[in-house]
């Protein structure tokens, strides 16, 4: 019997909010590609994200009309010619490797010529909002070894010190989502200098980071919207320290292997990260966690509920998944 694909979409609550610079959303939507083949079931789930022109709409779309390329056999390699970078690939990327593993009993991380997966430590974000709403969300999550705090430009300097002062131990990473401006970044990076802060993700727009190469820095800066495949590296690395790898713009496991291979090469640093997702769409990403300097695979963290089975988190460490979840 030939291989079956079904595409479904899911919802999820999210705890509370989640807000970034680009606004604020109360529950995860995801898209979830789904391959059977004689009784045996593989998975892969994405996040559309209208950053990127994607929607739940216009990516099921895409899954579906691989179809019949999926019932004929298609194989991930073969995946990486037919498809472009993004959350469609991404869904169907992983569903193939899930497929696999089930099928022969090799885990997906022995496929790949990966080390076998183990508990790593994921960022926990904090959401972008006045200075006195973080800290005080500092101060709750303060128990946890490494933050990840949203910001939004104007005022950032005033919510990076209350961040500070709630969770004066934390490991601080900080995320501007393209919202810093050039008359404003050397204010933020000094800002930013004074709390401790560890990393800084994408303080520029995608486009207009070039000014990056020209900026003295003591706190590595790293690509997230600037970076999605293996496709512009060579800038990216006049510019950035690291790279923000996420499954959903490179397109899925087997193109994030081959960025992180790449990207090491140029001497760059890796971090793992993901969009607001089920522990479905982080198990794969949990596969490069162990290369990573930085991982930020909270998803399941923030969401009133995850999917079960999901994965195991024990505070802050996340513990690489059970086959009966994925790979």
């Amino acid at each position: 019997m030939a291989r079956r694909l079904t595409v479904t979409v899911e919802r999820f609550p999210i705890a509370g909010a989640f807000t970034i610079a680009r606004g604020s959303r109360t529950e995860a939507v995801v898209v979830v590609a789904t391959i059977e083949d004689g009784g045996i079931r593989g998975r892969g789930e994405c996040v559309p994200y209208a950053r990127y022109g994607e929607t739940v709409e216009s990516v099921g779309a895409l899954i579906e009309e691989q179809a019949s390329a999926v019932a004929e056999g298609l194989s991930p390699h073969d995946l990486l010619e037919r498809m472009k970078p993004g959350a469609a690939r991404n869904a169907l990327d992983c569903a193939l490797w899930d497929l696999e593993a089930k099928r022969t009993g090799t885990p997906v991380w022995q496929s790949l010529g990966l080390s076998a997966p183990s508990p790593v430590t994921t960022a926990y974000t904090l959401s972008l909002g006045e200075p006195a709403s973080m800290e005080a969300a500092a101060r709750k999550a303060a128990h946890r070894p490494l933050l990840k705090v949203k910001l939004g430009g104007e005022g950032d300097p005033a919510r990076i010190a209350a961040v500070r002062r709630g969770a004066p131990e934390s490991r601080l990473i900080v995320d501007a989502n393209e919202a810093w401006r050039p008359e404003t970044i050397t204010e933020n990076l000094a800002a930013c200098a004074a709390a401790g802060v560890g990393l800084i993700e994408q303080p520029l727009p995608a486009g207009e980071d070039a000014l990056l190469e020209a900026i003295d820095r003591t706190i590595p800066i790293c690509a997230d919207e600037s970076l999605h495949d293996r496709a512009g590296l060579d800038a990216l690395a006049r510019r950035y320290d690291a790279i923000n790898i996420k499954l959903d713009k490179a397109g899925g496991l087997t193109e994030a292997v081959l960025l992180a291979e790449e990207a090491r090469t140029r001497g760059l640093t890796l971090m793992i990260g993901c969009m607001v997702g089920t522990s479905l769409a982080m198990a794969p990403a949990m596969l490069l966690a162990g290369q990573a300097a930085y991982v930020d695979l909270d998803g399941p963290l923030l969401l009133a509920r995850d999917r079960e089975p999901g994965l195991l988190y024990e505070g802050s460490l996340v513990h690489p998944p059970l086959p009966d979840l994925w790979g």
